[in-house]
């Protein structure tokens, strides 16, 4: 998973966006998911292994300044794979920037199903260009849908993470 993940969010740093912040109310198809995104965000979807076994995983990512959002959904289908799924999309993130794995903290969003795997961590590390970044990321589920949304970048706004990851809901 950590290659395939890891060159989903390298296309999503290359992916150009408004400098500025131009926050938009995004609901991603087929996640049952709404949030703000501070730019256009763009789409793409592959199979990378989660948990064990593939499955299709869908990014959506854009570039505001140096910072990139994204936010990446996928259904494992086997209510047993979930907790793994959430460890593993914290545990790739890390490996990813060369961090050391962060414990994190709890996190709960709207809507989500309760999972003691839903966390928010916050890493530093560097891109495979050897530039040091700050990776904050959110994980969580409902159902057998797990997601991540993560912002990425040298000095990321506090206030921009705040209203990314606040926004984040699953509406029933």
């Amino acid at each position: 998973m950590r290659p395939a993940l890891g060159g989903m969010l390298g296309a999503a740093l290359l992916a150009g966006c408004s400098p500025t912040e131009d926050w938009r109310d995004v609901r991603p198809a087929g996640s049952g998911a709404q949030l703000l995104f501070p730019c256009k965000p763009a789409s793409q979807t592959r199979s990378v292994p989660l948990a064990g076994d593939p499955v299709p995983m869908t990014l959506m990512a854009c570039n505001a300044g140096a910072n990139t959002f994204a936010f990446a959904h996928a259904d494992v289908v086997d209510p047993a794979r979930v907790a793994a799924a959430l460890r593993a999309l914290a545990d790739a993130a890390a490996v990813n920037l060369g961090a050391t794995p962060d414990a994190g903290e709890p996190w709960r969003v709207d809507g989500m199903t309760p999972n003691a795997e839903a966390r928010r961590l916050r890493l530093q590390g560097r891109l495979p260009d050897g530039t040091a970044v700050r990776e904050e990321l959110v994980t969580f589920a409902r159902g057998t849908r797990v997601f991540q949304a993560t912002v990425v970048g040298p000095a990321p706004a506090p206030e921009s993470i705040a209203v990314f990851f606040d926004s984040l809901k699953l509406p029933p």
